[in-house]
Protein backbone atom coordinates (compact mmCIF):
# COMPACT_ATOMS: atom_id res chain seq x y z
CA UNK A 1 0.00 0.00 0.00
CA UNK A 2 1.32 3.28 -0.77
CA UNK A 3 0.95 6.03 1.59
CA UNK A 4 -0.09 9.00 -0.90
CA UNK A 5 -2.48 6.78 -2.88
CA UNK A 6 -4.56 6.72 0.22
CA UNK A 7 -7.66 9.22 1.52
CA UNK A 8 -5.81 10.41 4.28
CA UNK A 9 -1.78 10.15 4.60
CA UNK A 10 0.21 11.36 7.69
CA UNK A 11 4.15 11.32 8.11
CA UNK A 12 6.29 12.29 11.75
CA UNK A 13 9.53 12.12 12.49
CA UNK A 14 10.19 11.02 15.82
CA UNK A 15 13.15 11.01 17.61
CA UNK A 16 13.05 7.23 18.71
CA UNK A 17 14.19 3.84 17.42
CA UNK A 18 11.19 1.48 15.70
CA UNK A 19 11.14 -1.13 18.79
CA UNK A 20 10.70 2.03 21.26
CA UNK A 21 7.62 4.10 18.89
CA UNK A 22 6.42 0.15 18.33
CA UNK A 23 5.75 -0.37 21.70
CA UNK A 24 3.91 3.69 22.09
CA UNK A 25 1.64 2.75 19.53
CA UNK A 26 0.72 -0.59 19.37
CA UNK A 27 0.42 -1.32 23.33
CA UNK A 28 -3.00 -0.20 23.21
CA UNK A 29 -3.16 1.89 26.90
CA UNK A 30 -0.73 4.09 25.45
CA UNK A 31 -2.29 4.12 21.69
CA UNK A 32 -5.39 5.15 23.36
CA UNK A 33 -3.94 7.81 25.02
CA UNK A 34 -2.29 10.10 22.53
CA UNK A 35 -4.42 8.90 19.12
CA UNK A 36 -7.65 11.61 19.45
CA UNK A 37 -9.64 9.45 16.70
CA UNK A 38 -10.30 6.98 19.61
CA UNK A 39 -11.57 7.33 23.22
CA UNK A 40 -11.40 4.04 24.02
CA UNK A 41 -9.87 0.59 22.37
CA UNK A 42 -10.70 -2.82 23.66
CA UNK A 43 -8.93 -6.10 22.39
CA UNK A 44 -11.84 -8.86 21.84
CA UNK A 45 -9.08 -11.70 20.43
CA UNK A 46 -7.52 -13.07 17.48
CA UNK A 47 -6.37 -9.67 16.60
CA UNK A 48 -9.96 -8.41 16.74
CA UNK A 49 -10.78 -4.81 19.20
CA UNK A 50 -13.83 -2.69 19.54
CA UNK A 51 -13.04 1.18 19.76
CA UNK A 52 -15.36 3.84 20.74
CA UNK A 53 -15.74 8.02 20.33
CA UNK A 54 -18.04 9.81 21.81
CA UNK A 55 -20.83 6.92 22.51
CA UNK A 56 -20.10 5.48 19.18
CA UNK A 57 -18.66 1.97 18.92
CA UNK A 58 -16.84 -0.16 15.98
CA UNK A 59 -15.07 -3.04 15.61
CA UNK A 60 -11.65 -3.53 14.14
CA UNK A 61 -9.38 -6.18 13.14
CA UNK A 62 -5.30 -6.63 13.26
CA UNK A 63 -4.07 -7.65 9.67
CA UNK A 64 -0.77 -8.64 10.38
CA UNK A 65 2.47 -6.78 10.62
CA UNK A 66 5.70 -7.22 8.59
CA UNK A 67 9.45 -6.35 9.28
CA UNK A 68 10.97 -4.72 6.31
CA UNK A 69 14.60 -4.90 4.93
CA UNK A 70 15.71 -1.57 6.46
CA UNK A 71 14.68 -2.37 10.07
CA UNK A 72 12.09 -1.03 9.57
CA UNK A 73 7.95 -2.43 9.97
CA UNK A 74 4.71 -2.21 9.19
CA UNK A 75 1.30 -3.12 10.70
CA UNK A 76 -2.18 -3.30 9.33
CA UNK A 77 -5.55 -3.14 9.55
CA UNK A 78 -9.40 -2.91 9.18
CA UNK A 79 -12.05 -1.36 10.64
CA UNK A 80 -16.01 -0.94 10.52
CA UNK A 81 -18.86 0.47 12.25
CA UNK A 82 -22.89 0.03 11.52
CA UNK A 83 -23.75 2.81 14.06
CA UNK A 84 -25.63 5.54 12.05
CA UNK A 85 -24.39 8.06 14.14
CA UNK A 86 -20.87 7.39 12.78
CA UNK A 87 -19.76 8.75 9.56
CA UNK A 88 -17.52 5.90 8.69
CA UNK A 89 -18.99 2.82 7.35
CA UNK A 90 -15.94 0.88 7.11
CA UNK A 91 -12.15 1.62 5.87
CA UNK A 92 -8.70 0.07 6.41
CA UNK A 93 -4.98 1.81 6.59
CA UNK A 94 -1.74 0.80 7.75
CA UNK A 95 1.06 2.08 10.37
CA UNK A 96 4.89 2.31 8.68
CA UNK A 97 7.84 2.63 10.97
CA UNK A 98 11.02 3.63 8.89
CA UNK A 99 14.50 4.19 10.62
CA UNK A 100 15.54 7.55 9.80
CA UNK A 101 18.86 8.46 11.32
CA UNK A 102 18.38 8.72 15.15
CA UNK A 103 14.56 9.02 14.41
CA UNK A 104 11.83 6.85 13.00
CA UNK A 105 9.43 8.01 10.38
CA UNK A 106 6.03 7.14 11.31
CA UNK A 107 3.52 6.98 8.75
CA UNK A 108 0.46 6.17 8.20
CA UNK A 109 -1.78 5.92 5.26
CA UNK A 110 -5.66 4.86 5.36
CA UNK A 111 -9.40 5.32 3.79
CA UNK A 112 -12.73 4.58 4.16
CA UNK A 113 -16.47 4.26 2.88
CA UNK A 114 -18.15 7.28 4.26
CA UNK A 115 -21.82 6.98 5.55
CA UNK A 116 -23.15 10.29 4.43
CA UNK A 117 -21.42 11.78 1.58
CA UNK A 118 -22.19 15.73 2.09
CA UNK A 119 -20.97 15.53 5.69
CA UNK A 120 -17.56 13.77 4.51
CA UNK A 121 -16.28 16.16 2.90
CA UNK A 122 -16.13 18.42 6.02
CA UNK A 123 -15.61 15.16 8.20
CA UNK A 124 -12.23 14.04 6.24
CA UNK A 125 -10.28 17.12 6.28
CA UNK A 126 -10.57 17.10 10.18
CA UNK A 127 -9.92 13.43 10.20
CA UNK A 128 -6.59 13.92 8.24
CA UNK A 129 -6.12 16.88 10.64
CA UNK A 130 -6.72 15.30 13.75
CA UNK A 131 -4.90 11.96 12.95
CA UNK A 132 -1.87 14.66 12.35
CA UNK A 133 -2.30 16.78 15.13
CA UNK A 134 -2.21 13.25 17.23
CA UNK A 135 0.93 11.85 15.29
CA UNK A 136 2.33 15.56 16.87
CA UNK A 137 1.20 14.90 20.16
CA UNK A 138 2.77 10.97 20.28
CA UNK A 139 5.95 12.70 19.35
CA UNK A 140 5.83 15.44 22.28
CA UNK A 141 5.56 12.08 24.31
CA UNK A 142 8.31 9.94 23.10
CA UNK A 143 10.88 12.93 22.61
CA UNK A 144 10.32 15.33 25.63
CA UNK A 145 8.22 12.94 28.19
CA UNK A 146 5.51 15.21 27.95
CA UNK A 147 2.13 13.01 28.65
CA UNK A 148 -0.54 13.28 26.25
CA UNK A 149 -3.02 14.51 28.85
CA UNK A 150 -0.80 17.44 29.46
CA UNK A 151 -0.65 18.22 26.25
CA UNK A 152 -4.20 18.04 25.66
CA UNK A 153 -4.55 20.85 28.64
CA UNK A 154 -1.73 23.09 27.50
CA UNK A 155 -3.29 22.90 23.04
CA UNK A 156 -6.92 24.02 25.47
CA UNK A 157 -4.87 26.85 27.27
CA UNK A 158 -3.26 28.11 23.66
CA UNK A 159 -6.74 28.14 21.91
CA UNK A 160 -8.12 30.10 25.49
CA UNK A 161 -5.51 32.70 24.97
CA UNK A 162 -5.99 33.57 21.34
CA UNK A 163 -9.57 33.40 21.84
CA UNK A 164 -9.09 35.84 24.82
CA UNK A 165 -6.84 38.28 22.32
CA UNK A 166 -9.12 38.17 19.29
CA UNK A 167 -12.34 38.71 21.69
CA UNK A 168 -10.13 42.14 23.36
CA UNK A 169 -8.74 42.94 19.74
CA UNK A 170 -12.23 43.40 18.24
CA UNK A 171 -13.49 44.96 21.36
CA UNK A 172 -11.08 47.68 21.21
CA UNK A 173 -11.46 48.02 17.89
CA UNK A 174 -15.04 48.41 18.25
CA UNK A 175 -14.54 51.71 21.20
CA UNK A 176 -12.21 53.03 18.49
CA UNK A 177 -13.93 52.61 15.42
CA UNK A 178 -13.26 56.13 14.19
CA UNK A 179 -9.16 55.50 14.25
CA UNK A 180 -7.03 54.24 11.49
CA UNK A 181 -4.42 53.68 13.84
CA UNK A 182 -7.08 51.34 15.95
CA UNK A 183 -7.76 48.95 13.16
CA UNK A 184 -4.15 48.67 12.23
CA UNK A 185 -3.33 47.91 15.21
CA UNK A 186 -6.28 45.24 15.44
CA UNK A 187 -5.50 43.82 12.30
CA UNK A 188 -1.85 43.29 13.16
CA UNK A 189 -3.11 41.50 17.23
CA UNK A 190 -5.93 39.61 15.38
CA UNK A 191 -3.24 38.22 12.66
CA UNK A 192 -0.94 37.47 15.72
CA UNK A 193 -3.30 35.40 17.53
CA UNK A 194 -4.08 33.73 14.39
CA UNK A 195 -0.82 32.84 12.54
CA UNK A 196 1.42 32.81 15.32
CA UNK A 197 3.32 29.32 16.24
CA UNK A 198 2.34 27.21 19.03
CA UNK A 199 4.61 26.56 21.68
CA UNK A 200 6.84 23.73 21.60
CA UNK A 201 4.90 21.89 24.07
CA UNK A 202 1.40 22.28 22.13
CA UNK A 203 0.73 19.47 19.82
CA UNK A 204 0.48 20.98 16.22
CA UNK A 205 -0.33 19.09 12.85
CA UNK A 206 2.03 21.48 10.93
CA UNK A 207 4.54 19.55 12.27
CA UNK A 208 4.09 16.88 10.42
CA UNK A 209 3.33 16.33 6.53
CA UNK A 210 -0.19 15.61 5.64
CA UNK A 211 -3.02 15.43 2.86
CA UNK A 212 -6.41 13.79 2.44
CA UNK A 213 -8.40 13.09 -0.97
CA UNK A 214 -12.42 12.56 -1.38
CA UNK A 215 -13.30 8.72 -1.26
CA UNK A 216 -14.09 7.83 -4.82
CA UNK A 217 -17.30 7.95 -4.16
CA UNK A 218 -17.31 11.35 -3.39
CA UNK A 219 -15.51 13.39 -6.15
CA UNK A 220 -12.79 12.55 -8.49
CA UNK A 221 -11.12 15.92 -7.33
CA UNK A 222 -8.00 16.02 -4.97
CA UNK A 223 -7.69 17.89 -2.20
CA UNK A 224 -4.04 17.96 -0.56
CA UNK A 225 -2.88 20.16 1.91
CA UNK A 226 1.03 19.07 2.34
CA UNK A 227 2.93 20.89 5.88
CA UNK A 228 6.67 19.85 6.76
Amino acid sequence: MSGRGHGIWVSARIRADVPTLWAYTQDTPRHERWDVRFGRIRPTGDGAFTYRRFGVAGTGTHRGDRELPDGGATSALSFACGNPLSPIESGAGFWRYRPDGDATRFETGYDYVPRYRAIDRVFRPLMAWGTAWSFDRLRLWVERGVTPEVTTAVALLDVALRCVLVVTTVLLVASWAASAAGLVAGGVAVAIALGSPPSPWTPAARRTTWSWRPHASNSRTHQERTVQ
